[in-house]
């Protein structure tokens, strides 16, 4: 071998120095490297920034090139742009067995890093163990299809973690509050617009917001949701834009995404942005305008295409005049707003939500549970200040305490519910209580009245639809006249 392509085991006493970080001696380095390289297709070695410092005659030969000085001293990924070296020089891991395409020809190569005395990475070094996979066909094929099976699982599994769990049929609620808001949202998953859900927490503000989403023209998208009240303020801004690598000690070495490009082409969910700092909002706000993020510690501008749904339980209008929140802002995001009613001012919907929360309940306990008329009538005595996630943890306490199986009655619901917050008795009903042989009474005369008019007129046959005698019936109608 010349200068320029020196002995195999000697340039590599060179590299690895008297003992590397694996131990190695240099008496075990003379031994192998001759191996390897005579076994190889050509081998290749790449420095600490992977410039090229040493090539042997077969890879020269497969790769095309004559002249070993013109690749010395190259970045490695000039000469063979799908080369993974700067990868093992950058981690210190190595690849042991990969294939490698270069100008329609596959090759299987294996790389390992070097290090010196100190065990400090210095550079790395790869041979072509084939050339021809034709041999290896069968092997290679099924390599494709794992990766490619890999490749598709991994994105089903990120389009299912920033998937919706909701539609909008699990908004539950028949009342003309609940009917209202799902109006607006379906008005608002046909259209391209900011959302900004008003109201109390547990009122079902996600719930909305994912079914916005699912039924929208980015439901194949992602949604990704953030709740500013949960996120310390010194953190905000790299979980929005991301973090530039190296930014800040202790940072990653690789771009680490921030909501918005992770939302990218698809829905970010604003939850509780009136938390948000006033020096956040001014660059939320540009990047809503601007369709641009700037990561931490970068100069690169990234552009995203996100539509907005912001939610949240404060006074917005509030905080604008006593300076807290920016109206700019506010007007970004209330496009399309939509009141979200409390429980309190729906207890027409208490049934249908008790019905569908215990059959949700029920199958993760492994029971069935019911409730009576007399238990829903018992909730609606209570203001409901946790809505909808504060009744859900009613029932299934109710459930845990029930000593009548799944049925729960009006006994089991009191035993659970805070008294702070039971409104007043005469409060509870829209119609007061009156003597129970005054509303006998009534509904007595009203099956009498209900008989004689589908008989006719006809006494004989009103009193056998009633199951009683003429006489009786004669009776009742000489009391009701």
């Amino acid at each position: 071998m010349n200068d320029i392509e020196p002995g195999g085991a000697r340039y590599m006493t060179q590299l690895f120095g008297e003992k590397n970080k694996s131990g190695l001696t240099r008496k075990l380095i003379e031994a192998l490297f001759p191996m390897f390289e005579e076994a190889s297709a050509g081998a290749i070695a790449v420095d600490r920034e992977a410039r090229i410092t040493w090539i042997n005659s077969s890879y020269l030969q497969l790769l095309g090139l004559k002249d070993p000085a013109g690749v010395i001293g190259r970045p490695v990924r000039q000469v063979i742009p799908e080369t993974r070296m700067p990868e093992v020089v950058e981690t210190g891991k190595p690849l042991l067995l990969d294939i490698m395409e270069y100008q329609q020809q596959q090759l299987v190569v294996t790389r390992l890093p070097y290090y010196d005395d100190s065990g400090n990475i210095v550079g790395a070094v790869a041979f072509v163990l084939y050339d021809d996979l034709q041999p290896l066909t069968p092997l290679v094929s099924k390599y494709r299809r794992l990766h490619q099976d890999l490749a598709a699982a991994r994105k089903a599994l990120a389009r299912k973690a920033r998937s919706t769990r909701y539609s909008l049929g699990d908004f539950v609620g028949a009342s003309p509050g609940a009917l209202e808001v799902k109006r607006r949202a379906r008005l608002a998953a046909g259209r391209e617009m900011a959302v900004l859900l008003l109201g109390e927490t547990g009122t079902g503000k996600e719930v909305l917001a994912q079914a916005i989403h699912s039924v929208s023209t980015r439901a194949e998208k992602p949604f990704v949701g953030v709740n500013v009240a949960a996120i310390p303020d010194n953190l905000l801004e790299a979980e929005f834009f991301g973090v530039a690598p190296g930014a800040y000690t202790g940072a990653d070495r690789k771009l680490r995404e921030g909501k918005f490009q992770l939302a990218n082409g698809g829905t970010l969910f604003l939850d509780e942005v009136g938390d948000m700092p006033l020096a956040l909002q001014a660059k939320l706000l540009r990047a809503l305008q601007e369709g641009e993020v700037e990561p931490l510690g970068s100069n690169t501008i990234t552009s995203v295409d996100v539509r907005v749904i912001a939610a949240t339980s404060r006074n917005l209008e509030a905080m604008i005049a006593d300076g807290s929140f920016r109206s700019d802002l506010y007007y970004r995001l209330n496009v399309l707003e939509i009141p979200i009613p409390p429980l309190r001012e729906r207890l027409a919907d208490l049934g249908l939500l008790c019905e569908t929360l215990l059959w949700d309940i029920s199958e993760g306990l492994d029971m069935r549970a019911e409730i009576t008329d007399a238990g829903v009538a018992a909730l609606a005595s209570y203001d409901w200040p946790g809505n909808i996630r504060e009744l859900r943890n009613v029932l299934e306490r109710a459930l845990t305490m029930s000593e009548e199986g799944g049925m729960l009655d009006a006994d089991a619901m009191f035993k659970v519910l805070p008294r702070v917050g039971a409104r007043p008795a005469s409060q509870i009903a829209s119609r007061p209580v009156r003597p129970l042989a005054v509303t006998l009474a009534e509904a007595e005369a009203q099956a009498v009245e209900e008989a004689l008019v589908a008989s006719r007129g006809n006494r004989t046959k009103a009193a056998r639809l009633l199951g009683i005698s003429r006489s009786v019936l004669y009776e009742k109608l000489a009391k009701m006249s």
